[in-house]
């Protein structure tokens, strides 16, 4: 099973093998060697196969026997949720939360997953390879959940823009869409975008936007060594680099401008609310007569959006639950479980 050097039109008879296939390493060579548009694309797509080939019979307990000293929480019973939406985890990235959230996506079943893009960061693999175990984990994690009956909606972002070219296809249970319609229980109907389409940076001054994503992965790299130094004084995770950003006028002003134009344009597509990522700033809140909602990140916030089994709409804050959860164990036990979580991370 060998895809063309140079050639992206192996990849969606590929992506329609069963979830069993085993992919070897010239398959993933392959894949990397793609030119142009379609490099995001091919780096996330090998991931993805690194990921399904692990998880043959034999291999996956030995990332199970890891995730028994790698979690952070812990519960006897699984929460249910009729949709889950997360989005902005930018895998291949030093800063991405892939333990947090391989940990939350353990601790719950759905019965829809929407990766709300930037899910992979193509733009940050095109310049230097960073994929760690936890990375694969993630992935991992999602193929079973959608073998396990989920329904997964991957719609890419301008992170992972590479995927949009194969929008339409099934990656081993994943169906790659633009957009989304999700109907909530209650029947009302919510548009789902990544959101980069309001960007007017990255709609119209794409050097710019890669500017402002080199200060941001430098503003997220302090972000790292500060809370390096918290874990080692025995304090819980808590994002720097959001508190900065939150506290900036000009960003605030930039959030506002940008929920109030992808909540318009919900308005005039005649859906009742609209669900989001991009900016990652969590809220849920109404803007006139839409209600919009925004699933946050997984480099700083560590938020996902939920909808219940009785259709109400909630933000999970993670790291304020894994932190919660650290507070009430015993200091030599929060000790131990930092420790290896430090070891997994080096």
């Amino acid at each position: 099973m060998k895809a063309a050097h140079g050639s992206n039109s192996s990849f969606p008879a590929l992506a329609g093998q069963p979830a069993q296939s085993r992919f070897d390493d010239d398959d993933i060579l392959a894949f990397t060697s793609i030119e142009g548009g379609g490099l995001a694309a091919a780096l996330g797509a090998s991931a993805l196969l690194r990921s399904i080939d692990g998880d043959r019979p034999g291999h996956e307990g030995a990332h199970e026997a890891d995730d028994d000293h790698a979690s952070n929480i812990r519960r006897k019973g699984k929460r249910h949720f009729r949709a889950v939406f997360v989005s902005d985890v930018h895998l291949g990235t030093r800063s991405s939360r892939a333990d947090l959230l391989h940990d939350f996506l353990k601790s719950i079943t759905c019965e829809k997953l929407y990766l709300v893009g930037d899910i992979v960061d193509g733009w940050r693999l095109k310049k230097s390879w960073y994929w760690d175990t936890r990375h694969n984990d993630v992935i991992r994690r999602v193929l079973k959940m959608a073998k396990s009956g989920t329904e997964v909606i991957y719609i890419p972002g301008n992170h992972d823009e590479g995927l949009r070219g194969f929008v339409g296809h099934n990656l081993a249970g994943v169906t790659l869409q633009m957009e989304a319609v999700h109907e909530g229980l209650d029947g009302r109907r919510f548009w789902v975008i990544h959101g980069d389409e309001f960007d007017g940076v990255v709609k119209y001054a794409r050097w710019l936007a890669h500017v402002g994503d080199h200060a941001y992965s430098l503003l997220l790299k302090l972000n790292t060594a500060f809370n390096r130094v918290r874990r080692s004084l025995g304090y819980p995770y808590w994002s720097l680099s959001a508190y900065l950003k939150h506290k900036v006028k000009n960003a605030v002003e930039y959030i506002g401008k940008f929920e109030e134009a992808v909540a318009h344009e919900a308005g005039r597509r005649g859906v009742q609310g609209v669900i989001c990522g991009h900016i990652h700033h969590a809220e849920r809140r109404m803007i006139g007569e839409i209600e919009y909602l925004n699933d946050g990140d997984w480099v700083e916030s560590c938020t996902a959006l939920v909808e219940t089994p009785t259709g109400a709409w909630d933000i999970i804050r993670y790291a304020d639950e894994v932190a919660a959860e650290e507070a009430t164990r015993p200091p030599r036990e929060g000790r131990k479980r930092r420790a290896a979580r430090d070891k997994v991370a080096a």
